[in-house]
């Protein structure tokens, strides 16, 4: 297996993982602060799907976003631009999701995007391929999807499935 049939894999495994996080999720416990500084299911949720649709359509392909090509800022009544980073606490406590089968659908349709991009990558782009993500910086396509997407979703997949437990469900992974 080389370097970017494990990307692949991994991602696969990523997104069935989120999918099965939010599978049984009320609105209330998907939006659900425990407290102040303490962000939501939503929020995690919708910055890190934000986030690889941004690095691996806008950042990396130089597209337009999922999220802008499909009008989900307008049906989510969320900000078009913003997904996350920087945001100040007040701003992140206000990102929540109102239709989570709507949120299904652009989760979908951003892993297959992704998967889209991947399945026609070759591993000498991969191996060759620089980006630049701000505010980190210029990286190699390998440590971009590697680090930037794969392990940010795993981190912000763990922070889910704790928060979880906050609202009163088990984790889903286990």
């Amino acid at each position: 297996m080389d370097a970017l049939d494990f990307i692949r894999r991994q991602m696969s495994a990523l997104h069935r993982l989120f999918d099965h996080v939010i599978s049984d999720l009320s609105s209330d416990q998907l939006n659900h602060q425990a407290q102040t500084g303490v962000q939501s299911i939503a929020f995690s949720l919708w910055h890190y799907v934000r986030t690889e649709d941004n690095i691996v359509q806008f950042v990396i392909q130089r597209r337009q976003t999922v999220w802008i090509e499909g009008g989900w800022p307008q049906r989510f009544g969320l900000d078009a631009r913003s997904q996350g980073t920087g945001m100040s606490e007040q701003d992140a406590a206000g990102v929540r999701i109102t239709d989570l089968d709507a949120w299904r659908q652009y989760q979908s349709a951003v892993w297959d995007a992704t998967d889209a991009y991947l399945s026609a990558l070759s591993p000498d782009g991969l191996e060759q391929q620089r980006v630049t993500i701000r505010p980190v910086g210029e990286m190699g396509l390998l440590d971009a999807l590697g680090g930037m997407v794969l392990t940010h979703g795993y981190r912000h997949l763990g922070e889910i499935e704790y928060a979880r437990g906050l609202v009163g469900l088990r984790g889903a992974t286990i």
